[in-house]
């Protein structure tokens, strides 16, 4: 991202808990640095509609950005996949791809647009490498944000071939930090489970109830070391380069899966919360409930050999999450 004049840098969904944290590693970069070449623009909903076309074009064509961070869009967890499809293949649909096509257009010299390890299938051999994309039929409960996300990737892979595009994806875990939807039923796991047990703490309740079996296993990414990769991957990973990621049959990568080594079974990360809490009820398991994929396991290989690696232990990472929810909830 370095240049003679000023850059200047759509956040798209920086109100978002993973825009708001790229949005605060940018600002902070910036302080240290000894000169001030960056201009953030963060435009909110009520400012910008992303998924109106013309609109997205008018603001670009006034204020011309340089480098645009896709991380605005749809997202919940299995309840809400499961009750709002239309909304999430749609709405996603037309956010990434009026950003990434405008992007184009208006000659925006970087984007870079963030997938979700849900575009693997179902079945993916584990770890998950980026080849396993589009090698078999994805999991029901998240099927039709898979579907868009699959999309915003294969389109920002297509204007690379066709129009030497530079766009590039990553694609992380599990994420999790300040700033989460912690809603009772449309959040992902982690959060809901914070939510959870926090709030069986302060009403003295017996018992809490969980989805699922508890045996399923995931990979977790604190939020701030995901900021921290892509603002990485804008500066670091560059397709003009031989060294640039190739898949196995020699190809250059649109994608790139960066994750941690944090991996927890579900059950485990229940009994952690609960006792970062010290919540002493019972947890009871509703195993009528959906699952979702057994494992799912990124293997980041290919990312960290650029020179990232991910630096937030769980620990640390539950508890300012822990911290940010009763602080602000």
């Amino acid at each position: 991202m370095t240049s003679s004049k000023t850059e200047r840098i759509l956040i798209a969904g920086a109100n978002g808990m993973v825009g708001n944290s790229i949005y605060r590693s940018l600002l902070k970069r910036e302080k240290n640095s000894v000169s001030n070449k960056k201009e953030l623009l963060c435009p909110s909903r009520n400012d910008l509609d992303f998924t109106n076309y013309n609109l997205v074009e008018d603001w670009f064509r006034r204020f011309r950005p340089s480098i645009v961070i896709i991380a605005a869009g749809k997202v919940g967890g299995i309840y809400a996949n499961k009750t709002y499809p239309a909304d999430f293949l749609l709405n996603n649909l037309k956010i990434q791809t009026n950003l990434i096509e405008i992007s184009r257009r208006y000659n925006v010299k970087k984007l870079l647009f963030l997938g979700s390890s849900t575009v693997y299938p179902k079945f993916a051999k584990q770890p998950m490498v980026e080849e396993e994309l589009l090698n078999g039929y994805l999991e029901r409960t998240s099927e039709f944000y898979s579907i868009s996300k699959i999309a915003g990737i294969k389109l920002c892979e297509s204007f690379r071939i066709q129009h030497s595009f530079n766009a590039i994806c990553l694609i992380p875990p599990n994420l999790f930090g300040p700033k989460d939807n912690y809603h009772p039923q449309n959040s992902h796991v982690l959060p809901a489970l914070i939510r959870k047990f926090v709030e069986a703490k302060e009403n003295n309740l017996d018992s809490v109830t969980c989805w699922g079996t508890g045996d399923q296993l995931r990979e977790f990414l604190y939020v701030d070391d995901l900021a921290d990769a892509c603002l990485f991957a804008l500066e670091k990973w560059d397709f003009n380069l031989k060294t640039a990621p190739k898949d196995k049959f020699g190809n250059k990568l649109s994608w790139l899966n960066v994750g941690s080594d944090i991996e927890i079974s579900i059950r485990d990360l229940t009994n952690k919360i609960s006792n970062m809490i010290d919540y002493k009820g019972e947890i009871i398991w509703d195993d009528k409930m959906p699952n979702g994929n057994q494992r799912k396991k990124l293997n980041s290989k290919r990312f960290n050999a650029l020179g990232w690696e991910a630096k937030t232990s769980l620990d640390k990472g539950l508890e300012l999450t822990i911290e940010d929810f009763k602080k602000n909830k």
